[in-house]
């Protein structure tokens, strides 16, 4: 019979070891600096810039995308803080002595990652339209996801989870666009 307990200890050591790991490469001032950015252009600027070149650009058929990109970002908003608030999982370094801290948490819970939801979600809608973006975006939306962990704000598996509701809602709204 399978012991899930077992499991479920050793992915929270696994998910305890990698976060302490890869915080700690943010003791390199330039990995620290760009990670922030990183993380800071994943706040929402690089998207809201995103959606107005393909809106802009791509007339009708690019304000239709902006539009699912919308409709996903705001369910992954209310997504997102409700699982914050139901699952209350502190941030590693709040319960990590050992974690280094090299980012400012923009709310006070960790699971699941909002920043690496919102990248993963723009960024499917984005190349699902456009393929071509594909080596900009699609980077980018990795680097979210890794700025999280290396500025000390989330556990991989916050990122994990995060990236998951994130495709789960472009696949959500799909049939409506």
């Amino acid at each position: 019979m399978l012991n899930f307990q077992h499991y479920l200890g050793v992915a929270q050591s696994i998910d305890d070891r990698l976060c302490v790991k890869v915080s700690h490469t943010s003791q390199y001032r330039l990995i620290r600096h760009f990670f922030r950015a990183i993380s800071r252009m994943g706040d929402g600027m690089f998207w809201y810039i995103l959606m107005l070149v393909i809106g802009v650009t791509q007339g009708y058929a690019g304000w239709m995308v902006c539009l699912h990109m919308i409709c996903v970002g705001l369910t992954g908003t209310l997504v997102y803080k409700w699982l914050k608030q139901h699952t209350s999982r502190p941030r590693p370094f709040q319960v990590r002595q050992d974690v280094l801290l090299s980012g400012t948490p923009l709310d006070y819970f960790s699971f699941p990652s909002g920043h690496t939801l919102h990248a993963v979600a723009f960024g499917v809608v984005a190349v699902q339209a456009y393929p071509q973006l594909f080596p900009v975006v699609m980077p980018f939306v990795v680097l979210v996801g890794v700025s999280r962990v290396v500025l000390g704000l989330h556990y991989p598996s916050d990122v994990l989870a995060g990236a998951a509701v994130g495709y789960a809602l472009v696949s959500l709204y799909a049939p409506m666009f």
